[in-house]
């Protein structure tokens, strides 16, 4: 079994080589760990550090994509190596490597397709009370729409199956946290949470600029994500508002009409005939949402299929083109040989 361990970097020269000490180099269970760094565009000497370090595997972006983009990449390339347990870490060594054995047993033990890293928000002393309530109230709405409880949803120390990467398509262009989750609860994925501890930050975070910034592009995030993947659904509630305000403006008309009164009434049925029309064409659109939502999961198991097809022929190829090394050749897969692949389109080394 091989697990490949990427970490999304952007000018993490400082933080990264404390980061990569600290990376398991056995695990029971795994035959084969390798690391991934996902270089986005970053201006200092962050590959050049990954190599020196000896990095098996790094992709790196021309230009700043964001980290969802190289979320996104690094899932590609470890599917490509042929992972079958792939670690997501950050570089800041926020996160501490002997957790990564107990995040991945889930998996290995085929109890989980995704597991998270809970870092017990509510005891931890660098996040504020205001910070606390933020992501237990984001956990409980991701958790209640993914269909499983999540006690921290925006950890990015996680862990995936072969089977849920291939499954998990990142369109956000901001952050992968909240999408995958509600994605993998979508597929049906099983998801587990393991309590993790976490080191004391070295740098503040550079995902957003203030509390409101990133509680507004969340929040957008996951309404996109949710009305992706159950239009339906949201049309419907969307359209019961005004058909419930336009039936009880209707039934004011027919109070005062039927009484006698209705002559001076008259706008309140014209303004339920709007909210009833309105309620009326949002069902529709959710209909036809629905409609092409099917297209798009059928869209999404041809996807699927196309990647282990590729999957198998990458590694059939492999299989069949290796030879015995000449005297003083590194052999093909060698874990000491780290390769510096430039990537020519997006999540592509």
């Amino acid at each position: 079994m091989k697990l490949i361990i990427q970490i999304p970097c952007f000018n993490e020269e400082e933080q990264l080589p404390a980061t990569l000490a600290h990376l398991p180099r056995h695990i029971d269970g795994i035959d084969t760990i390798e690391w991934l760094i996902v270089d986005d565009g970053s201006t200092d000497q962050t590959a050049e550090i990954a190599r020196a370090h000896g990095v098996h595997h790094i992709v790196r972006f021309p230009a700043n994509r964001g980290l969802a983009a190289a979320f996104r990449a690094g899932l590609e390339t470890a599917l490509g190596r042929g992972a079958d347990v792939i670690v997501n870490t950050d570089a800041d060594s926020q996160y501490r490597g002997e957790d990564i054995k107990k995040l991945i047993e889930p998996i290995v033990a085929g109890k989980a397709d995704m597991v998270i890293g809970d870092r017990q928000i509510a005891g931890h002393p660098e996040f504020s009370f205001v910070k606390k309530c933020l992501q237990r109230l984001g956990s409980l709405v991701v958790g209640r729409l993914a269909g499983v409880p999540v006690p921290d949803v925006t950890s990015g120390f996680r862990a995936f199956s072969r089977e849920a990467a291939m499954r998990l398509n990142v369109l956000s262009k901001y952050t992968y946290t909240h999408e995958t989750v509600i994605q993998a609860g979508q597929h049906n994925l099983c998801i587990m949470s393991v309590p993790i501890t976490v080191n004391p930050k070295t740098r503040p975070s550079r995902l957003f600029s203030s509390i409101p910034a990133y509680v507004r592009r969340s929040a957008t995030t996951i309404a996109r994500i949710y009305t992706l993947y159950s239009a339906l659904k949201v049309f419907a509630l969307s359209a019961l508002i005004p058909f419930l305000i336009g039936s009880a403006i209707g039934g004011r008309f027919l109070y005062y009409y039927f009484t006698g009164q209705g002559k001076g009434h008259v706008q309140s049925l014209i303004l339920c005939g709007v909210l009833l029309n309105l309620s009326f064409v949002l069902v529709v659109l959710g209909v036809l949402a629905d409609l092409i939502g099917f297209n798009r999961r059928l869209l999404e198991e041809i996807l699927i299929r196309a990647k282990k097809s590729e999957l198998h022929q990458t590694q059939s190829e492999g299989s069949s083109t290796v030879s015995k090394p000449n005297p003083g050749e590194q052999p093909p897969g060698n874990v000491n040989g780290p390769t510096d692949q430039p990537a020519n389109r997006e999540g592509t080394p």
